[in-house]
């Protein structure tokens, strides 16, 4: 008599509790740096944020791992509750970051939470949190947009340039960040700084470099999610070298230049926002039907 909610929340439980335990000796290894396994929030909820606050708390407690992550969307709601999570010395994954302004809240959001975890006189040496910066569709969407402009011939230079530019300037957001009296203050008691994570970074353009947004992105802290094929491809052909430090070089130049032209990357990533919220509640309602087929076919 179980509804198809709770079927899907035993299953992803048991099985992220299969994953964690999976990676506990990395988790271990690494002094807690490494070795995560993230589990989102149920996307139905991304806009509500106390329910996401409970659900967050809920599932941490109930996987009960140290090396989980809750998977949070940096949306205006999320902001509240990567702050709340963090208070509640949860481990978060900032997920859904397009833009500096979302990253620069996550950011924010993250450090609140370690200053209340803190002033409750509670450790924070064990919370962990990475920022997930998506990569590769801001590039698939902006040369869409030079493709269909009038001056297309005289623009192939900027071609394949902005996933990049937008990630270097928000690495130097990070730096300014975490260099900062108040950051190094909290890092003094023990608080780990978050992290930037590059996500998304499979190539789909097929005239770029099949490891594109591995090589250009390679810069000390960060993480980088790679699918298989990607890490196959770098194992293969990548040379692991750094690719830039805390400067952003000429990337904002070349955000300016597409500014210029009419192209607003703070627009593309609010799109890109929206539409990744939306493609998750969609995997999410297509996992939940067919949990569903099957309950009803074993019934």
């Amino acid at each position: 008599g179980k509804s198809t909610f709770d079927i899907y929340d035993a299953l992803t439980i048991a099985d992220i509790q299969d994953a964690t335990d999976q990676f506990k000796s990395v988790y271990t290894a690494t002094k807690g740096l490494d070795g995560y396994v993230s589990l989102e929030i149920n996307p139905r909820i991304a806009h509500k944020t106390d329910k996401q606050i409970k659900e967050g708390l809920r599932l941490f407690k109930a996987v009960g791992r140290p090396n989980l992550m809750i998977k949070v969307p940096a949306t205006p709601e999320g902001f509240k509750v990567v702050e709340e999570l963090t208070a509640n010395g949860v481990n978060v994954n900032t997920t859904l970051i397009f833009s500096v302004k979302q990253y620069e809240r996550t950011a924010g959001a993250y450090f609140v939470g370690l200053t209340r975890l803190l002033k409750n006189k509670r450790s924070a040496d064990k919370v962990h949190s990475v920022a997930s910066v998506f990569v590769s569709r801001i590039d698939t969407l902006i040369d869409d947009l030079l493709e269909k402009h009038a001056d297309a011939k005289n623009l192939k230079l900027l071609k394949g340039q902005a996933a990049v530019a937008n990630c270097r300037v928000i690495f130097e957001r990070y730096h300014q960040f975490v260099n900062s009296p108040a950051c190094e203050t909290l890092a003094a008691r023990g608080a780990n700084m978050q992290r930037v994570l590059w996500g998304s970074t499979s190539t789909k353009n097929p005239q770029y470099s099949d490891i594109k947004y591995v090589t250009e992105l390679i810069a000390r802290p960060t993480v980088n999610t790679l699918p298989e094929k990607t890490l196959l491809a770098f194992l293969d052909h990548g040379k692991a070298q750094e690719a830039f430090g805390a400067s952003s070089g000429d990337a904002p130049q070349i955000l300016s230049q597409l500014k210029s032209l009419g192209i607003d990357i703070d627009q593309v990533c609010r799109d890109l926002l929206r539409d990744g919220v939306k493609a998750f509640e969609d995997a999410f309602e297509a996992l939940l039907n067919a949990i569903e087929k099957k309950a009803s076919a074993l019934a």
